[in-house]
């Protein structure tokens, strides 16, 4: 079965989701495989300006499945206020289109104050993060910490 990747090489600020949108058009479903809620890709629909940070943009398609991938690591605040937006809008979230992966790590509090509390602690040298825990998160998926077990 053919498939078409779009993977981003520019630290995710490259506009892929304008060719993930266009591709969308013709899949089956798109999968987001890494990254948080750090970023967005800013999308219409309905004539409403919506700017997902975790649900795959393909969501707007209908019929088209979406997956957030176990290299994902999830705010589940950012996760069900995006899934409450599209729910107003008339677009379908239920469990048959958007798919979470049980593998991806979740970001706790913890996550955002230690990453709040690092950045602090660096001064002016400071990497310049979002503060919301992606750092730490992946740190902890890296040394198998998880909530599980």
């Amino acid at each position: 079965m053919p498939a078409i990747i779009v993977v981003g090489a520019q630290w995710g600020d490259e506009g892929k989701g304008r060719v993930v949108d266009w591709l969308a058009r013709d899949a089956h479903l798109v999968a987001r495989f890494g990254g948080g809620d750090n970023a967005g890709h800013t999308v219409v629909a309905q004539g409403h300006k919506l700017a997902l940070h975790l649900v795959p943009s393909g969501i707007l398609h209908p019929g088209l499945v979406c997956l957030v991938g176990a290299g994902v690591v999830v705010n589940p605040g950012q996760l069900v206020a995006e899934m409450d937006d599209l729910t107003a809008l008339g677009i379908d979230v239920g469990p048959s289109r958007l798919k979470l992966s049980a593998a991806a790590h979740v970001i706790l509090p913890t996550h955002r104050a230690l990453d709040g509390a690092r950045e602090t602690a660096r001064g002016g040298q400071a990497l310049g993060t979002t503060q919301r825990g992606i750092g730490p998160t992946y740190a902890d998926k890296a040394a198998r910490v998880t909530l599980d077990k």
